[in-house]
Formats: C-alpha cells, structure tokens, sequence
C-alpha cells in the first residue's frame, strides 16, 4: 500500500467557477490530475486529499465534486479547506459519502498500519499575512489538533505509522515552531501534508523539521500530480 497526496482541487461541477480564470495552466486542470491519478494509484492505496476540494456553497454541491473522484482507484482521506463551505455537519458528509471516502474532524483513521489525522489549520504567526484577529482562529484550530491526536491515542498500535493533514502551511516560510509544528513532535507525527498556498511565492515542495517531513501539495505547485508520501 502506497500514500499519495494532492490538495486544492477547486472542482466546481455545480458551481460556476471555472480556475482557467487564474492562469492557462489550469484549463483542463481535473482532466491533467485524473490522468495522473489512474497512471500512479492501485486500487489499495490511500490518496490524502488536503483540503478546498469543492467551490460548491451547499452539501449536494460539495458532495457532487467529492463523487467525481468515485471512479479512481484508492482510498480516499478528507480534511476541510478555508473555501470548503458546504463543509457542515459531518454526520450528514458520512452518511453521504461513497464507499472507501473518509472525512476527517478532530479524529482520525486507521488504514492497514497508518494513522492518519488532520484538520484546517490557519494561517501561522511569522506568517506574512497572519494578523492579530488570526490569533483567535490559530488558537482554536491548534484545539481541534489535540483533540484529533487524542483519538489517535486510542487507535495507534506499536510499530503504527502516523500522518497528519493540514490545509494551511503549518509554518511560515522560515519554518519557525508553531502550535501545530509542536503539537506534531510531541505526537509523533512522521510525515504531514499540506495545501493552501498558490501562486508564484517560493515554498519547497519537500522540507524537514525536527524529524519531520512537510510536502506541499497544492494541484498547481505540483504540476496536477499526485505526491507519493509514503
């Protein structure tokens, strides 16, 4: 079993917003990651999908764009991005979701010998947009990372491998310690994923922090393919 990752979808079946408008490198964009998807993924891997999935505003839209990964192979693990905003009430997504698509809230899942959690994060300080009204939005999504690492607790077993998701980068630029970057070694976190971040702005694709590796994954800074992790 391999662990692929790719984040920042932003598939609009339902919603009219097409990404061509931020670049002609997007046209197509969905067309390029399902290509590569079918090329790298077997039926019993696991593909960690870190969040903006869907621009849809209402549960059927979001739910629509989450069915049209129903036909590639692989597991597929979920966690909510800032523009997930049919994102509400993880009852209903689990109920609705297709067999083998796994939503992500303050817990986590176990896959064969992997543990993997997640949450949104939020911008960080040293980050270069991170304001003083962020602090308060930082501090609870740091909460809702102690409570998912608690659920890890219960279900990790020895010689278990732990993965996190996050959407925002879990650090600026200068890899500065964080809540989340502390919260991650205390836990014992191998390996994180993370999105968010587009555009021309430098951010490695791959880095280290205290033991840890950090993969972005954003669709476009990846070139529309699938990042192996493990």
């Amino acid at each position: 079993m391999k662990v692929w990752a790719i984040s920042d979808l932003h598939l609009s079946g339902m919603a009219n917003k097409p990404m061509d408008v931020f670049g002609p490198g997007w046209e197509g964009h969905f067309d390029k990651i399902k290509a590569d998807w079918r090329e790298k993924v077997a039926e019993d891997d696991v593909v960690l999908i870190g969040g903006d999935t869907s621009w849809g505003m209402k549960l059927e839209e979001g739910m629509y764009d989450v069915r049209s990964l129903e036909g590639l192979p692989g597991s597929k693990v979920f966690i909510r991005g800032n523009h997930d905003y049919w994102w509400n009430g993880i009852s209903r997504i689990r109920e609705l979701a297709p067999a083998g698509f796994y939503f992500l809230q303050n817990d986590c899942i176990r896959l064969g010998n992997i543990v993997i959690t997640g949450s949104r994060g939020w911008t960080c300080p040293g980050s270069s947009d991170f304001k003083e009204q962020d602090m308060k939005l930082y501090l609870r999504e740091a909460e809702r990372f102690r409570l998912a690492f608690r659920e890890t607790e219960k279900v990790k077993k020895e010689g278990d491998r732990l993965l996190v998701l996050i959407h925002f980068p879990p650090f600026s630029v200068k890899k500065e310690d964080t809540l989340f970057t502390e919260l991650f070694e205390q836990n014992g976190a191998e390996k994180v994923v993370f999105g968010h971040l587009h555009g021309a702005g430098y951010f490695p694709l791959r880095s280290e922090k205290a033991g840890i590796e950090y993969f972005l994954t954003s669709c476009d800074k990846t070139k529309f393919s699938l990042t192996e992790i493990l």
